[in-house]
């Protein structure tokens, strides 16, 4: 009889983080890096761009003047979606129709006046900036008396709805929390509750001592291709501390944080030889005044590109309709990080 084998045949994988589960086809993937790779041949920048609404002292869409800023720079989001000055209000018919309003405000933060540059070609003080300003505003934001979750995230590349290239994320805060860090909130609580310990510090513990799926760490932070990742290239990066949230970074752990941001992007950026496109996004402790030991401070990276800077995955048809499912297994995207080089590919 032929022995069950996870790196050739199909079977599913727990996400415990969203008690949700994943469909891995392994098989399906047999040349993954085969064949010719095409890549794009990418359009050059300038460093100041008179058309973007992003650059210094230019004019935004909806209609305000930016400062002549020389570092970062952040305002509200001129079509907010989310707005702070709303009334009250909710709808109840019946059994099947819901709705209630929902307070937020929603800002831009803008990482560079450089128009040219993402984070992998900005040097690890200037990151490090970026991450002061997404604890300040963790802070600040979260202090608000009706605010309950703070966003914050990075949409880079066009194939993620990013509109703008000049460097920038956003962070969106609200009274309730959203659908996923609610999936976390319930896993983290219920683990924590039975083991009196993060479930992200057992986690690394266990992703430590194999090693498999460990892409880089440094002092502070471990990188992972989580062993439930959806995404072909999708990364973990989860603190060592067990950290609650950003507020509560020292000024060592903010500098590591930046180091380990800027290495990640680099590597992603010499997967393909490409200004690499993703969703990343930061899941921490909600906003609403109560403690949280359960919760354990990481980022999230979801990158689209498969094969190529040409071949992208698309969540469709089965996905949409039954299960997420990958073909190439997080042990293998993992190998595949680890052996590129640290320095960017622009830089060779």
């Amino acid at each position: 009889m032929v022995k069950f084998d996870f790196s050739e045949h199909p079977h599913e994988r727990y996400n415990p983080l969203t008690g949700e589960w994943l469909l891995v086809s392994p098989h399906r993937a047999k040349r993954p890096w085969q064949g010719q790779v095409e890549k794009l041949r990418e359009e050059k920048l300038p460093p100041y761009d008179t058309g973007c609404y992003l650059c210094p002292g230019n004019k935004r869409a909806g209609g305000a003047r930016n400062p002549e800023y020389e570092d970062i720079f952040v305002f509200v989001n001129d079509f907010s979606a989310l707005k702070p000055d709303i009334p009250e209000g909710e709808y109840n018919d019946g059994e099947t129709f819901f709705a209630r309003s929902e307070r937020g405000l929603c800002k831009v933060i803008i990482f560079s006046p450089r128009h040219d540059l993402t984070l992998p070609e900005m040097n690890t003080g200037e990151i490090k900036k970026v991450v002061d300003v997404w604890q300040r505003e963790y802070l600040e934001i979260g202090g608000l008396d009706y605010i309950n979750y703070v966003q914050i995230f990075e949409n880079k590349g066009s194939v993620m709805g990013c509109s703008n290239p000049h460097p920038h994320g956003q962070i969106w805060a609200q009274e309730s929390i959203p659908a996923e860090p609610l999936k976390e909130c319930h896993n983290l609580k219920k683990f924590y509750d039975s083991n009196k310990r993060s479930m992200l510090s057992v986690y690394l513990e266990k992703e430590l001592e194999k090693g498999e799926r460990v892409v880089i760490e440094n002092e502070g932070f471990v990188v992972v291709s989580p062993f439930w990742g959806i995404w072909p290239f999708e990364t973990l990066i989860i603190s060592r501390n067990h950290l609650q949230n950003i507020g509560l970074m020292s000024e060592e752990e903010k500098q590591l944080f930046a180091d380990i941001l800027r290495r990640l992007t680099i590597i992603y950026d010499n997967l393909f030889e490409v200004s690499f496109p993703y969703s990343a996004g930061i899941h921490q402790s909600p906003t609403d005044g109560r403690d949280h030991p359960e919760w354990h401070f990481h980022m999230h990276f979801y990158p689209p590109l498969l094969r190529s800077a040409t071949i992208k995955k698309f969540m469709v048809g089965y996905e949409m309709l039954a299960n997420p499912q990958r073909d190439i297994t997080p042990e293998i995207s993992t190998q595949r990080l680890r052996d590129l080089p640290e320095v960017h590919y622009k830089k060779k």
